[in-house]
């Protein structure tokens, strides 16, 4: 049921002021994307395990706003984030460390965030004035992503019901014992697959 499609950051090098960025109405600042844009030959951001019917889980410069938002909420390193999402997502989806820290490093490249202090090895990102100002440019686009993780949570839980699993692992426990035995006729084989086949058309019809 779960499955967003992993993807590299890329397409943003260093060097280039405030990269991802471009002019918005107003002259106000925000990242590129949305869509399916700004990719060419380059990878989104949306890389990371689970999530619903393999769609990408965010696009273009979202994954940096969504992390900009978390650490504005609370200093935080990147472990931290990788967590803090897959809670919003009730387990559903999480960034892989390979999108989340080379963001990282992005935002920190582009002075919105800046290590403040260390934990052990970790570094503990804080949010700049720079940082929240860009929050504030796009607070309608940040408001959409995080109601879009929510989502993702939400059908998590309605697919990941306790009764749900009791009712799934009860018809493989079911179908395990009926099949194990090797003397299983084609018409019994028929009338299982008719049976499933039809709970799920009735399932899907609800």
């Amino acid at each position: 049921m779960f499955g967003f499609s992993e993807r590299g950051s890329h397409g943003c090098q260093p060097g280039h002021g405030r990269m991802g960025m471009r002019g918005g109405p107003g002259g106000g600042r925000h990242f590129g994307g949305g869509r399916g844009a700004g990719h060419g030959s380059g990878r989104g951001e949306g890389e990371g395990r689970g999530g619903p019917r393999g769609r990408r889980m965010f696009d273009g410069g979202e994954l940096r706003l969504v992390l900009l938002k978390l650490i504005a909420d609370e200093p935080r390193h990147g472990y931290d984030l990788i967590r803090s999402i897959e809670d919003l997502t009730g387990g559903a989806y999480a960034p892989s460390p390979g999108v989340v820290y080379p963001t990282l490093t992005l935002l920190d490249e582009m002075e919105l965030i800046e290590a403040r202090q260390a934990e052990g090895a970790k570094k503990l990102f804080a949010i700049t004035e720079g940082g929240t100002a860009l929050l504030a440019e796009n607070g309608e686009l940040v408001e959409a992503l995080f109601a879009r993780l929510a989502e993702v949570g939400a059908e998590r839980a309605r697919t990941e019901s306790s009764a749900v699993r009791r009712a799934m692992g009860n018809l493989r426990e079911v179908l395990v014992h009926k099949l194990r035995h090797e003397q299983v006729e084609q018409e019994t084989l028929h009338q299982i697959v008719a049976l499933i086949d039809d709970a799920a058309q009735k399932i899907e019809r609800l």
